[in-house]
């Protein structure tokens, strides 16, 4: 089937609320991170690197430009033979015209057939709205020395931050005896990423177990993980030691942003062994005029640069005019920031323009402007 016989299933229909704007007409995968991609690039360019050649998409809200925008295969190298990247929205059932995905477990039921035909022996879930780079044959290697039914990949989190997430309390050999989400006094500090790889013969049987079961939120977490270690599964936690971060909030986009920028970049978006696939946008060269000041910052295509800029990620075709400052911010595409205006601490979204002499933001502030609309000047 492939080379390491493991499909790809990404998990890419969550609302995004708490990313108010940014995903009020697109889902939040699709949304724009650092400089030229979206957040999807990274699971799937991850899933190119790692040598899985046939990729799921579950879409589900505000999904019309995410649907297109994932289904061009070719931008990740999977559009040769027997590879690909195929959108999967939620099935028609059960007379209902439109139906929707009930949780991540019920979101692989509803495509069984869609695996069947695939026939692989392992299946990789993943989530599409965080930003990392992993190596998942590494993982599937530590599944497959473990003879494990699934494993589960996590992070070590400061153990003052461990009640945040849900936690894995393994054994000495690494094998999972307890899943505890979000307690109040952690046992250990293995955060689940939401990353999991499972024998698809096994977990098919526990899919159409729990799909009639009235009383299961058919959810991986809630449900799946629970009932495997209750039937004594083998369930093993793969650490993982790079970067990750899951955007789902304005602040930790920003932060995401600008970790770009550090010194100190785990990410490294520059690493040529290990490349973010994205769209290639066909626009001109940025260009940065003679009066203008530029200090650590990502400059994308197509942006004209008159005024100063500090600490900031731009994307394609952002305009910043004479005297106007750029601080500690992120532009999305086709932002126009007038004469004069300055900008602190704010994500910017798609086409906003920033009218001559605005302020907008603060250097103080302890929370991140957002802005979606046209700002007016003094």
């Amino acid at each position: 089937m492939r080379q390491n016989n493991m499909l790809a299933m990404i998990l890419a229909g969550g609302r995004g609320t708490r990313l108010y704007a940014l995903t009020k007409k697109i889902a939040k995968p699709a949304v724009y991170f650092g400089g030229k991609y979206r957040i999807i690039d990274f699971p799937l360019s991850n899933c190119a690197n790692s040598n899985i050649n046939v990729v799921g998409v579950l879409t589900q809200y505000e999904s019309v430009l995410l649907n297109s925008y994932a289904a061009a295969g070719q931008r990740w190298g999977l559009d040769a033979k027997d590879s690909g990247v195929y959108v999967l929205p939620p099935r028609e059932k059960d007379g209902a015209e439109f139906d929707v995905y009930r949780g991540t477990a019920d979101a692989i039921t509803q495509n069984i057939d869609f695996i069947d035909n695939q026939d692989p022996e392992y299946v990789l879930v993943l989530s599409g709205d965080h930003i990392y780079k992993m190596d998942y044959s590494k993982m599937l290697s530590f599944h497959k020395s473990c003879n494990a039914d699934a494993t589960i990949a996590v992070l070590p989190v400061p153990m003052k931050e461990a009640s945040r997430f849900g936690i894995m309390n393994t054994d000495d050999t690494g094998r999972i005896i307890e899943f505890e989400e979000k307690p109040e006094e952690p046992k250990s500090n293995l955060a689940s990423m939401g990353i999991y790889i499972f024998n698809w013969k096994l977990l098919r049987k526990m899919l159409v177990a729990d799909m009639d079961d009235p009383n299961s939120n058919h959810d991986f977490g809630k449900d799946i993980i629970p009932a495997m270690l209750n039937s004594e599964k083998r369930l093993f936690a793969y650490q993982f030691k790079g970067y990750w971060k899951d955007v789902g909030t304005v602040d930790s986009l920003w932060e995401a942003n600008m970790d770009l920028l550090s010194s100190k970049n785990e990410l490294n978006l520059n690493d040529p062994n290990w490349k973010i696939y994205t769209e290639d946008v066909a626009t001109v060269p940025h260009f940065v005029g003679p009066e203008a000041k530029v200090n650590n910052a990502y400059i994308n295509q197509g942006c004209l640069i008159n005024g100063e800029i500090n600490n900031s990620v731009l994307f394609t075709n952002v305009k910043v005019f004479e005297k106007a400052q750029v601080n500690d911010s992120v532009l999305m595409p086709n932002v126009e920031v007038g004469e004069g205006a300055i900008i602190n601490r704010a994500i910017v979204a798609e086409g906003v323009s920033i009218a001559a002499g605005a302020v907008v933001g603060s250097a103080d502030s302890e929370s991140i402007e957002l802005v979606s609309k046209n700002v007016r000047g003094e």
